[in-house]
């Protein structure tokens, strides 16, 4: 019997390295290959999705978040709603750790799913004691 897939959350600077061929981009791309081949899951808080979008149009332009989102879409990545539960856990997160609501819902997702959270963000060494993080290289 084969063990479980490891399931991964991605973050917005995960994305974000990958789209801008970034440091940490090689280590997306791979485990973006084993999504694809059924070793591993990936998973994507839409409120992160947003984020990665909303810069993206900010910093370059609108038609460029549209190509962005396609492409993101065309990824081995699930796509997660912000359900009720989610955002109550985000909440409680956030309350209690110094850290962006955006990256909350990371956190809130990394519990949820037993996941762990790809990421080089600074900002969850304030978790790293509540959930697993492999740290992207800088």
């Amino acid at each position: 019997m084969n063990p479980e897939p490891t399931i991964f959350v991605l973050d917005s600077y995960a994305l974000m390295a990958y789209l801008g061929d970034e440091p940490g981009c090689e280590r997306i791309e791979q485990v973006l290959r084993n999504a694809n081949d059924g070793l591993c899951r990936l998973l994507l808080c839409m409120i992160n999705l947003g984020e990665v979008l909303y810069m993206t149009e900010r910093h370059r332009s609108l038609v460029k978040a549209q190509r962005v989102q396609g492409l993101i879409e065309s990824l081995p990545i699930d796509p997660v709603d912000a359900s009720r539960s989610l955002v109550l856990d985000a909440a409680h997160i956030k309350s209690n750790h110094v850290l962006s609501y955006a990256n909350a819902f990371v956190v809130a997702l990394a519990q949820r799913e037993g996941a762990v959270v790809l990421t080089g963000d600074l900002e969850f060494q304030a978790v790293e004691g509540i959930i697993n993080i492999e740290w992207l290289p800088k």
